[in-house]
């Protein structure tokens, strides 16, 4: 199995805490690797990490069978933040057509499917300052998928969305996945991890548990996923959880 990312005994330190503590994985390409955990877990810095723009304490990342961060890696790879990415007095269409620009040999018509495949197509002129947090999100993600990059990192995606649009962006993962797009997806709705092939459940920036979906059920006796992850915190802290 082709790797995507390798992260080994990764240490990052913000302000004087550390936030994650030597952690190791591997993400393999052409799936659906679903980053869970709570808020201030730390996966949104893992995230940074992987795309380059994190400082670390020590360890190594390496993306696509290079350093994270290397100039190389720029147009490979689309990140979409829980920050605003995108501009606010520009309106949709406007913001993916210039994100579009910014990518050789893509179009103003890749613009307008990219808006298509995230359900914005009614509101494609609409001012994004006016936008609902939902709306907000899907119009990251359309500039995200410009480049068909060979690996997608998103963090919180579906956060704020009903559940049929939710399951619209899902499907969307997966035909991309389908079609060798690698992505992380971040979450700390469980009921998304039942959507991912492989799991990377992450605590007080430890790992977890780091395997299949399947294989994570197996593990902790359920085939509840809020339950497995209960139950994998209670056998590694049996103290700290009562």
């Amino acid at each position: 199995m082709d790797v995507a990312i390798e992260v080994k005994d990764l240490v990052v330190v913000r302000g004087r805490k550390e936030v994650l503590h030597g952690i190791s994985t591997s993400v393999p390409a052409g799936m659906v690797t679903g980053l869970l955990g709570p808020s201030g877990s730390g996966k949104t810095t893992l995230m940074r990490a992987i795309v380059g723009v994190q400082k670390v304490r020590s360890g190594t990342v390496t993306v696509l069978g290079q350093p994270a961060g290397t100039a190389d890696l720029r147009r490979r790879i689309g990140y979409q933040t829980q920050a605003p990415s995108i501009y606010a007095d520009l309106t949709i269409r406007e913001n993916a057509r210039y994100f579009a620009s910014l990518y050789p040999g893509v179009t103003r018509a890749d613009a307008n499917q990219a808006i298509v495949d995230v359900g914005l197509a009614d509101a494609a002129d609409q001012l994004v300052h006016s936008l609902s947090g939902g709306q907000f999100s899907r119009a990251s993600l359309a500039c995200a998928l410009l480049g068909k990059p060979d690996l997608l990192v998103l963090d919180e995606p579906t956060v704020g969305l009903d559940p049929v649009l939710r399951e619209d962006l899902w499907m969307k993962f997966r035909a991309l996945a389908a079609a060798g797009t690698t992505l992380v997806v971040s979450s700390h709705v469980m009921d998304e991890a039942g959507r991912c092939d492989r799991l990377v459940l992450i605590r007080e920036g430890r790992i977890i548990a780091d395997d299949s979906t399947s294989a994570v059920r197996e593990t902790a006796g359920t085939h509840d996923l809020e339950e497995a992850f209960l139950r994998l915190i209670k056998a590694q802290s049996p103290v700290e959880v009562g």
